[in-house]
């Protein structure tokens, strides 16, 4: 090898060493990394696709956290709000979500060395190494990853940088209503009758149940969450009827256990057992969906239910069934996953839902998520594949190691430590949930 060789590799790297992390996403876990790298004087760029930040938390900001404010604010972000008058809220009591952007995600969203370098209305579309597909090796590892964007205003281009932490969550790729995993037959056919997981029941979509037959579909908290609200709403507005459409013989769902120290989690499922006895919930068991169609009356799921095809007949539908990691963006991206959950190899083993509740889930940083591709990271709920086992703390913890270990301060990066609630059993059927945590 010639010195003329290693020259383009030199500049490569130096050039590297100006360019900022790009992190895609700023909800809690985005805006907690931008934090961590502020304290660590690191460049960084935020892009959220949304028009605010916290988009997604947004969205179902009228259901409360089971986690209180003690478990919901990252070190790194408290200690910036701190030095500029912010003071933590009730520490034992759980927020909303809109509360929780109110008093915490939209304050840290504009400290100035933040709000400064966050993009919004920005969607990420894809991410790459300049000028290399995944197929290509040589001096990878230096050559600065692209990422492209698309703009508000349907602009695309590509925006070098060092490292990428990908934050943006699971919220918008929802599990498919089908048992399959595929997306539902007759889907297009029913979509303006279907609704996302955790309606603003009460609130903003109370039109959209008022006087109506809805199926929720899912075993999940999300899914109890929402049966809750209609029970309440049919308790109000003459005709709501509501029932429980789950694929396993029983729902396997919250847990009330006297050991849970999230307290509201641990009351949501006798709430819904309380409400099923009474008759204000009706329970169809056992069913696999693997179509939707129109009728007469409103739209109808079919599916297998004991060894027959039967049709389930209902007006609206809430799809509760949890949500899956969008890797569309990533395909250039060398990643190692779990086969099963979706998330990296080194850590689906800690978070596997049929063995870990949330608050089993072992300590982990950079190393576990760790893929081939280096200086690229998934943290957050999207860390976690298809698995519902997550909080907020777990992934402060998180990004606080990843931004040690691009900050190459290996030990900090690598003395993991994290305290979490003791919690139940969330579920044991990761494809059947709506969110443990």
């Amino acid at each position: 090898m010639t010195l003329l060789d290693l020259t383009p590799r030199a500049a490569e790297a130096d050039r590297l060493s100006t360019l900022p992390v790009a992190i895609i996403g700023a909800g809690p876990i985005g805006l907690a990394a931008a934090a961590n790298l502020v304290e660590r004087g690191i460049d960084f760029i935020v892009f959220e696709a949304g028009a605010e930040v916290a988009a997604s938390v947004r969205s179902w900001g009228h259901t409360r956290l089971f986690s209180p404010w003690k478990h919901l604010v990252d070190p790194a972000s408290r200690r910036l709000l701190e030095e500029r008058g912010w003071e933590l809220p009730d520490p034992e009591r759980a927020p909303n979500g809109a509360e929780l952007v109110e008093k915490y995600v939209a304050p840290l969203a504009e400290v100035d060395e933040i709000a400064s370098r966050v993009r919004l209305g920005v969607e990420v579309i894809g991410v790459t190494r300049e000028g290399m597909d995944r197929t290509r090796t040589r001096s990878r590892a230096a050559t600065p990853f692209a990422v492209r964007i698309r703009t508000a205003y349907g602009e695309v281009e590509d925006v070098p940088a060092r490292a990428v932490i990908d934050a943006s969550g699971t919220y918008l790729s929802p599990n498919p209503l089908s048992s399959s995993g595929l997306e539902l037959l007759g889907m297009a056919e029913i979509a303006d009758a279907v609704t996302p997981a955790l309606p603003d029941v009460l609130g903003r979509d109370r039109a959209t149940f008022a006087g109506r037959h809805t199926t929720v579909v899912g075993a999940g908290h999300s899914a109890a969450n929402t049966l809750l609200a209609l029970a309440e709403l049919a308790r109000q507005e003459p005709g709501t009827t509501i029932t429980w459409l789950i694929r396993n013989a029983q729902a396997v769902r919250v847990s009330s256990s006297a050991d849970d120290e999230l307290a509201d989690r641990a009351r949501l499922g006798s709430r819904v057992d309380r409400a099923v006895a009474d008759g204000r919930i009706a329970v169809l068991d056992g069913f696999e969906i693997i179509r939707g169609r129109r009728s007469a009356a409103g739209v109808e799921l079919v599916g297998h239910r004991r060894g027959e095809v039967v049709a389930h007949a209902t007006d609206v539908v809430v799809n509760a069934t949890g949500f899956r990691p969008n890797l569309d963006m990533l395909r250039e991206i060398r990643l190692d996953l779990d086969e099963i959950v979706e998330a990296p190899r080194r850590l689906a083993p800690l978070i596997d839902p049929n063995v870990h509740s949330c608050g089993t889930v072992e300590p982990h940083g950079f190393r576990e998520l760790t893929h081939p591709e280096q200086g690229f990271f998934v943290v957050g709920m999207k860390s976690y594949g298809r698995a519902p086992t997550f909080l907020l703390a777990t992934g402060y913890e998180q990004v606080r190691s990843v931004t040690a270990w691009l900050a190459g301060d290996t030990a900090s990066a690598s003395n993991v430590e994290l305290v979490l609630p003791a919690t139940g059993v969330c579920s044991t059927d990761a494809g059947n949930g709506g969110g443990c945590c």
